[in-house]
């Protein structure tokens, strides 16, 4: 039996990718880390040792210029999402970009034209989108098996940011793309296009920044935070009507979830559990799925470390048959549409009105 080719790959950014991303593509067979990249050097060079990658630098082109990658991984604040895959792209290279997208639609918009002129693998890491729960729960409300879905409500509580006492960082900024909305809210949308195969005509969003400012991490002293750490979302799909609520400031047991209300019962997922209901039952009976497959040891054991090792199979299986697709998965042209609608509720939450979302590709 012939070898499958060695997949070499560049990471940028030493966040989610340190402590996810990295370790977990480093358990697919055939696949290399070869370079990383993060803005400090003492971040590159640590997580260089830690994760055994021999390259590593501060300057995200010396890992998107090297002959021997052949796949990009963007996992860097948004605001450098758009140059990094607009340039891996131009040097023929498959990307992988963290969500959200970019800063707003028009960023997106420019990575998703690059991605279809050049015609190469390019996908977002909405990995939530392979866990084997979600992917039922879609399949459910597709098949109508429940009749024509009437609501649904994707929500998301922890109290990760509820510390006044937390250093302020990018994610405190909203000029980086930082922000609840962007970071979980992204998610939730794709969340809502994909399980239920349709855009929102409307949107109205309400937005809040419970801490005002937080001490900078070098100095102590307080730094303004301009990004949201609540958000609540509406959305009109048709005759139905979604609901999104996310907070990084709730205390209690941190809780992640999706229901669909339909005409003849409802769904619900919550981590890795399915649960279904018949209208009159007024009981969750929980519905049987796949196995999961385990984790590397030392990795987190929660729905993203689960979801991105299924869908980087899924992109490295994709590379190695010259697939410029991945069935299932988020492509940049989704990342723009998540993007509209992100950016409308922005716009809603500043005019205090609905807002229509998408406009022409």
């Amino acid at each position: 039996m012939a070898t499958a080719r060695t997949i070499r790959m560049g990471v940028i950014g030493a966040g989610f990718a340190r402590t996810t991303q990295v370790p977990v593509l480093r358990t697919l067979p055939g696949v290399e880390v070869v370079s990383l990249a993060s803005a400090r050097r003492e971040t590159a060079e640590a997580a260089g040792r830690q994760l055994g990658v021999p390259h590593v630098t501060t300057d995200w082109r010396e890992v998107v210029s090297r002959p021997d990658v052949e796949w990009v991984c963007v996992s860097t604040p948004p605001a450098l999402h758009r140059p990094i895959t607009l340039a891996a792209l131009e040097a023929g290279k498959a990307v992988l970009c963290e969500k959200p997208t970019a800063l707003d639609a028009e960023e997106a918009r420019a990575m998703w034209h690059a991605a279809r002129e050049r015609r190469v693998l390019a996908l977002l890491d909405h990995e939530l989108r392979f866990l084997p729960a979600r992917q039922r729960l879609r399949a459910l409300v597709r098949s109508g098996e429940l009749g024509a879905v009437r609501s649904a409500h994707v929500y998301y509580r922890n109290d990760n940011r509820a510390s006044p006492e937390r250093p302020w960082d990018w994610w405190s900024d909203a000029s980086q793309g930082g922000g609840l909305l962007g970071a979980i809210g992204s998610h939730a949308v794709d969340t809502l296009r994909f399980v239920l195969g349709a855009e929102p005509d409307e949107v109205l969003g309400e937005l809040t920044t419970h801490t005002a400012h937080r001490p900078d991490a070098l100095t102590g002293r307080p730094r303004p935070v301009t990004s949201d750490d609540e958000a609540r979302l509406l959305l009109r799909f048709g005759a139905a009507t979604a609901a999104i609520e996310l907070s990084m400031v709730s205390p209690g047991k941190p809780v992640h979830g999706i229901e669909v209300s339909c005409a003849r019962g409802g769904l619900r997922v919550e981590g890795g559990e399915l649960w279904r209901s018949t209208v009159g039952a007024r009981a969750w009976e929980r519905v049987e799925l796949p196995t999961e497959p385990q984790l590397p040891r030392g990795l987190p054991d929660n729905e993203w470390a689960r979801g991105f090792l299924l869908l980087a199979r899924a992109f490295t299986q994709a590379l190695r048959e010259g697939r410029t697709t991945v069935e299932g998965a988020a492509t940049l042209e989704d990342g723009w549409r998540n993007q509209q609608v992100l950016d409308a509720a922005r716009r809603s939450h500043g005019e205090r009105r609905w807002v229509q979302p998408f406009t022409g590709a």
